[in-house]
């Protein structure tokens, strides 16, 4: 393994990658979802009614982990760049997860 995919910040760069890349994936869907509340009330509820399942509301909560992280992450790129330099990187990227945890969290509450 190279000495860079040892670090802890590749880390926090590949967690942005991959919750970027499942926001893509989920975005289809989304639009798909949005298109069915053109098609008419009945078809939306009979979706809405399907996304009461409990898995759903788990894919869900996972769903809005990855939106955090992908948020968190980026105001923590966004500092990298225009900050300077410190060895604290490393804890702004564990509070940038830290903190989409609990933001996944506090919806997970209210959701299920």
């Amino acid at each position: 393994m190279k000495a860079h995919r040892k670090q802890p910040l590749y880390l926090a760069f590949l967690l942005h990658r991959i919750s970027g890349l499942g926001l893509a994936l989920f975005l289809p869907f989304h639009f798909y979802v949005l298109g069915l509340s053109l098609q008419g009330e009945a078809a939306l509820d009979r979706f809405l009614h399907w996304s009461e399942i409990p898995l759903v509301k788990f894919a869900e909560f996972g769903l809005v982990f990855l939106l955090a992280v992908h948020f968190f992450g980026g105001l923590r790129l966004l500092a990298l760049e225009n900050m300077p330099w410190s060895n604290r990187h490393k804890n702004y990227a564990a509070l940038a997860v830290a903190a989409a945890f609990f933001v996944a969290c506090g919806f997970g509450l209210r959701a299920f």
